[in-house]
């Protein structure tokens, strides 16, 4: 019987229809499907692929079977194998960098503005002058400094995140010796704490050298500051355990950081020399004051003075020493109670060579070849010096033959000293610290 062409088609057409939907069943319901690649025989009772145990029954396939699972398996695997291979690579990297050590510093007199901003060369947040709290950070050497300073920094609320800590203080008088003293003994407790390890004390000292109160807290002497930065020529001063530092400018009377420029350098200064202060009463300021009138300098120099000394200046008063400063050749610098003064750095920072009167003063300060001004003349501070304030009209004539270029030439080195000092004097100090506080991985 002959079958049309009609019923053929639909006779294949149905199988077709037939076949996929087995096969749709299959593929999506059936759990047990074989694979033509991978064959996952389960021993069932011990028994082994192709007979055994029951009897020789047939093996049946792993029910939960990933056909991706081992190659999900070796990038997993190799995926942790570099992620191990580059934390080494880092690990070796960071025992590679210079160990960076902390320490902070709590300025607790004026002159630790000039540690941080002049010496150190650090930032200062409020820029506020005059604000109640104020802080900055800086990297020196292998040292990463931190700095408190203001009214607001009191005993017990400075943040002290590290074991080693630089106390500024002033010791020039019984009233501030009294206020360092507390510091003093809340920083030994801290010590007998253990939250304190290392200590050092820059010390604006006494203007006669007579520091004694200060050397019960030395280590040397049983107490706990390991290093002692002393101003003025302390016959202490060793090298080892107490180092001189510089006075500085007069930053408590708001003495800036004075930029040097080209115009600074290179311009016309109206005037030879400059002297505003006070004159004591049978002083050797008297007798400067005297020699310029006398000789008609005084018409060639800036002077204005005063018989009492003011501890604060007002704006204006400030703004007028800042530019006798900067229109003067030279700046006398007579001695006060100590030969070492603030307008010595002063005249520095704008320029002016300083004419200092080289004599010793009253009191227990170091008597030498090389006192005073043991440190500036170490460094071979280019200042004019003179014993006696007659020797300044020679001093002034010359200074009128010099030619603009010369004064130019002098200026300019001048300032690149006076740079040259503060760089040493901070790596001087960073590197003390390094020595004494981290030597041996404290």
């Amino acid at each position: 019987m002959k079958i049309s062409k009609r019923k053929l088609f639909l006779l294949i057409i149905f199988a077709y229809v037939a076949f996929s939907l087995y096969a749709a069943y299959n593929v999506f319901f059936s759990s047990k499907v074989i694979s033509r690649v991978h064959r996952v025989v389960k021993k069932e009772n011990g028994g082994v692929a192709g007979g055994g145990g029951d009897g020789g029954a047939a093996p049946f396939l792993a029910e939960d079977w990933n056909p991706w699972e081992d190659e999900q398996v070796e990038y997993n695997s190799e995926l942790n194998r570099r992620r191990e291979a580059f934390k080494k690579h880092m690990d070796k990297i960071e025992r590679k960098k210079p160990k960076r050590n902390k320490v902070q510093i709590w300025g607790k007199a004026a002159i630790g503005l000039y540690l941080w901003e002049h010496i150190l060369e650090g930032p200062l947040n409020p820029t506020d002058k005059v604000a109640q709290w104020r802080e900055g950070e800086l990297h020196s050497g292998k040292i990463d400094f931190s700095f408190y300073t203001g009214p607001a920094v009191v005993q017990g609320h400075v943040p002290l995140d590290m074991n080693s800590l630089v106390l500024v203080l002033n010791g020039r008088e019984q009233q501030k010796v009294a206020y360092s003293t507390r510091w003093l003994e809340h920083v030994q407790a801290l010590v007998y704490s253990r939250t304190v390890s290392h200590v050092a004390v820059v010390l604006l000292g006494n203007e006669h050298c007579n520091n004694n109160w200060i050397g019960p807290y030395l280590k040397r002497n049983g107490g706990f500051v390991d290093l002692l930065f002393v101003v003025y020529d302390s016959p202490w001063v060793n090298d080892r355990d107490v180092f001189q530092w510089p006075l500085g400018v007069a930053t408590y009377r708001q003495f800036p950081m004075v930029r040097p420029n080209a115009h600074m350098i290179t311009s016309t200064r109206p005037y030879l020399c400059n002297f505003l202060g006070t004159v004591y009463k049978n002083s050797s300021r008297e007798t400067l004051i005297q020699v310029l009138k006398q000789s008609g300098l005084d018409k060639d120099c800036i002077t204005t003075t005063r018989e009492k000394w003011l501890p604060q200046e007002t704006a204006d008063s400030l703004s007028n020493y800042q530019t006798a400063l900067a229109q003067s050749e030279l700046t006398l610098c007579p001695v006060g109670i100590n030969t070492e003064c603030y307008r010595i750095y002063e005249a520095c920072s704008y320029g002016s060579v300083p004419v200092v009167e080289d004599v010793l003063t009253p009191g227990t300060c170091a008597a030498g070849p090389s006192s005073p001004l043991r440190l500036l003349k170490a460094a071979g501070a280019p200042f004019i010096f003179v014993s006696d304030w007659k020797e300044l009209p020679a001093i002034l004539e010359k200074e009128r033959g010099m030619s603009q270029e010369q004064r130019v030439d002098r200026r300019r080195r001048l300032l690149e000293w006076y740079a040259s000092f503060r760089q040493q004097m901070k790596e001087r100090f960073t590197e003390v610290l390094e020595e004494n506080f981290f030597k041996n991985g404290a």
